[in-house]
């Protein structure tokens, strides 16, 4: 039988998960308006900040991260930092499609 290892903590408060779900019910709001304004070339930024912003939210309080080992925020920040590479890279390949030699 294995033993116990697993850290306890406490889950978040009712009015913690109450108070992230307006928030995010709030920036899906945002998002609705945002996405019939035309802000020319911040229409993606900020559409991307506010998408961050949600998952952010949703991995910290739901997925319980803020709570989690410092080894469980390890893999997510790693996992974060290997996702912005490999967009980086794909997009580098996307923009560079133009140019003629």
């Amino acid at each position: 039988m294995a033993s116990e290892n697993h850290a306890h903590h406490e889950p978040a408060s009712l009015v913690t998960y109450i108070g992230t779900f307006l928030a995010l019910m709030v920036l899906t709001v945002i998002t609705v308006i945002a996405g019939f304004q035309n802000f020319g070339v911040w229409n993606t930024p900020i559409a991307l900040g506010i998408a961050v912003t949600k998952a952010a939210m949703v991995v910290l309080i739901f997925m319980h991260a803020y709570h989690s080992s410092p080894v469980t925020k390890l893999v997510i920040v790693a996992s974060v930092f290997f996702l912005v590479i490999m967009i980086g890279m794909t997009l580098s390949d996307y923009i560079s499609r133009g140019w003629t030699l």
